[in-house]
């Protein structure tokens, strides 16, 4: 069978270990979409080498799309770069496409944000199912010509809110400092769409001197989140040029990295990477997360590699329609973020960006999953939800109704299970001393 032949690696060069981690394979997968699920885990290297671990599904894929690439050039995240899908025809090549999907990407380049998948983000997407979540997630539809009201190309108001080009301060002690327009892969839900893809040209190595130079001039200035675009696309030396600038800072307390490299770019997380990064903490780094079928071998090992350098991770997640809006898959997700040592942090309701009314849902939704989530699963797998409010308002919280009301100085509460409890909220007050 040729599903068979393609579960078959090539040899490894000589001198190395390949050793099975997990329970292994004993049936091979009829269909390429079957495999997901039935991944082995392999480990390749010993000694001082570095190790990859690899899917099935993600060998399958490089094997049936990609035969002439080896195991080594599929794993040089500068190879995956060079290698994304950006247009029909390769898109095509690779998957049964909807007509839906082919009328939207047949329609002009230049109406929408562009089409970047990595290979290795390809893998995991089915090839013959347009409704799979994570597809649905890269791959556009005619929807996303569809406007709404309410919906605005800079919902958050992050252009208001910038002194200078590539800085949004909204916040009195922190700042947002947007250092690139590029993504290795283009989520169709993106806030910064009318950034992602080039259409801005904002990133010059002078523009980075003007942002800095903003945050050494405002001493209220302790926290920078860099993002963009992911900033963790770009080469060792200019991350490391930025990260040194700003933990030169005096006031500057502690420096953040938003990504969603570790889940579409796991090899981009490479030995050298986090040796560099280790040099610069207190650095934190937020990971978005999407949907379960993210949680690949590959993205473990880039977390713990994250983990190991003594990077805290936190995920955030955007909450979308027929994706991941249910309490089993957010429990799956959460949960499996927390074995790869990564804290659920955010789940965010979808920005209202111009073209997005198919991915968002009511609020009643996150606010049921929350609810679903809180006491029936650990609570550190229960993020925060919240809405950044349109215009700049900034995060807000939003909750479930635990507080039901109050009986004389007693406040009434609802656990998860529904039950009723009193606190007695009246400290101060009646005290006597026994």
């Amino acid at each position: 069978m040729e599903s068979e032949s393609l579960l078959k690696e090539e040899a490894e060069p000589p001198g190395s270990v390949t050793k099975l981690i997990g329970p292994e394979d004993n049936s091979s997968p009829a269909l390429l979409n079957n495999a997901f699920h039935s991944a082995s885990v392999v480990l390749v290297g010993s000694g001082n080498r570095a190790s990859h671990f690899k899917s099935s599904r993600s060998r399958i894929f490089r094997k049936k799309f990609y035969p002439q690439t080896t195991y080594t050039e599929w794993n040089d995240w500068r190879w995956q770069l060079r290698n994304r899908i950006r247009d029909f025809d390769a898109l095509a090549a690779m998957f049964d496409l909807s007509e839906d999907e082919r009328n939207a990407l047949l329609r002009s380049p230049g109406q929408a944000m562009p089409l970047s998948i990595t290979p290795y983000y390809a893998s995991l997407l089915h090839g013959d199912n347009a409704s799979e979540a994570l597809r649905r997630t890269v791959i556009p539809v005619i929807d996303e010509y569809i406007h709404t009201e309410g919906e605005s190309d800079d919902p958050l108001g992050e252009d208001h809110d910038s002194p200078i080009t590539g800085i949004v301060h909204r916040y009195p002690d922190r700042v947002l400092f947007l250092v690139t327009d590029f993504c290795s892969t283009n989520c169709r839900y993106c806030t910064r769409s009318r950034i992602v893809g080039g259409h801005q040209d904002l990133f010059s190595n002078g523009q980075w001197e003007k942002g800095i130079d903003y945050i050494a001039a405002n001493p209220d200035i302790r926290d920078v989140l860099i993002s963009g675009g992911d900033p963790l696309t770009m080469a060792d030396d200019k991350l490391e040029w930025l990260l040194y600038r700003l933990s030169g800072i005096p006031h500057v307390e502690i420096i953040r990295i938003g990504t969603k490299v570790p889940a579409v770019l796991p090899q981009r997380i490479t030995p050298e990477l986090t040796r560099m990064l280790k040099r610069y903490h207190p650095l934190f780094i937020s990971i978005h997360a999407t949907h379960p079928d993210e949680l690949t071998p590959e993205m473990a090992q880039a977390c713990t590699r994250l983990a190991d350098a003594g990077i805290p991770l936190g995920s955030q997640t955007v909450l979308l329609s027929g994706i991941n809006d249910d309490v089993e898959t957010m429990k799956q997700l959460f949960c499996g973020l927390l074995k790869i040592r990564v804290r659920p942090y955010y789940l965010y309701q979808c920005d209202p960006i111009s073209g997005s009314s198919h991915f968002r849902t009511p609020v009643t939704r996150g606010l049921d999953i929350i609810q679903g989530l809180r006491g029936h699963t650990s609570g550190y797998a229960v993020p925060s939800y919240v809405i950044d409010a349109p215009g700049g308002g900034g995060k807000v919280p939003l909750l479930p109704e635990y507080v039901i009301g109050r009986d004389g100085d007693d406040l009434l509460l609802k656990n998860y299970e529904g039950h009723i409890y009193r606190y007695p909220d009246c400290l101060g007050q009646n005290r006597e001393i026994h």
